[in-house]
């Protein structure tokens, strides 16, 4: 962590052992959805709240552990990525200070950057097993929201964004690509992915939509490490 400066530690007593004994491969962003990182902290770190996650980064750009890497924080709770359905003992939380109103500071996001670099090299994370808490619990959870830049971080290599394919069957690719396709409604699905991929857009499935979709399955499709 030498090369965030800025670093803190605040552990949280909600945590434990990866299931099975598992190794993290997936990154889960979120946002606090609160006033303030201080009183994200606090929820995060309380006993009786049974919440957690490994890191939280403040607007400034502070970046605060509550749980060491290889254990399992309590972030991401129900929902699935391809067939991971335990979410937790596969991934590393990332908090970000927001209320889900308004854009996240550049210290912000520089300071996520940093802290992505190491996780994925780390623990050999490809870029397209970091995803958003509204990827794999769509409908229950809308983080890290449509003010979130994923193209800046895709840019990076420390994500992916949908180029345009040839498209075919929407619903399928989704499926290839690891949203939970049958979990919930075509609708909630098709607003999860335009969340992150076409935030802002509404109204029926379209041709772009498709296109997109397909270009995700084709060029990342679910990796092996996720069954």
């Amino acid at each position: 962590m030498s090369d965030l400066p800025s670093f803190v530690e605040r552990p949280s007593p909600s945590f434990g052992s990866r299931r099975g004994g598992v190794l993290p491969d997936m990154i889960v962003l979120h946002y606090t959805a609160m006033e303030s990182a201080e009183a994200a902290l606090e929820r995060l770190c309380d006993a009786e709240a049974e919440v957690s996650a490994h890191y939280l980064i403040c607007e400034k750009g502070t970046v605060f552990q509550m749980v060491a890497e290889d254990m399992r924080a309590w972030h991401a709770g129900a929902g699935r990525w391809g067939v991971v359905d335990e979410v937790n003992s596969r991934s590393i939380g990332v908090e970000l200070a927001n209320r889900g109103d308004h854009p996240f500071s550049e210290p912000q996001m520089a300071a996520l950057e940093r802290l992505m670099q190491g996780i994925m090299a780390r623990w050999n994370i490809p870029p397209e097993r970091v995803i958003g808490h509204s990827d794999m619990a769509p409908g229950r959870k809308i983080d890290p929201g449509q003010r979130f830049d994923w193209q800046r971080l895709a840019r990076q290599g420390l994500s992916v964004w949908a180029e345009q394919g040839r498209a075919g069957d929407f619903w399928q690719d989704a499926a290839a690509f690891g949203y939970p396709v049958g979990d919930v409604s075509d609708d909630v699905l098709l607003e999860a992915f335009r969340l992150r991929f076409r935030p802002g857009f509404t109204g029926p499935l379209d041709a772009v939509d498709s296109a997109r979709m397909a270009g995700l399955a084709m060029t990342w499709p679910m990796d092996a490490r996720a069954i």
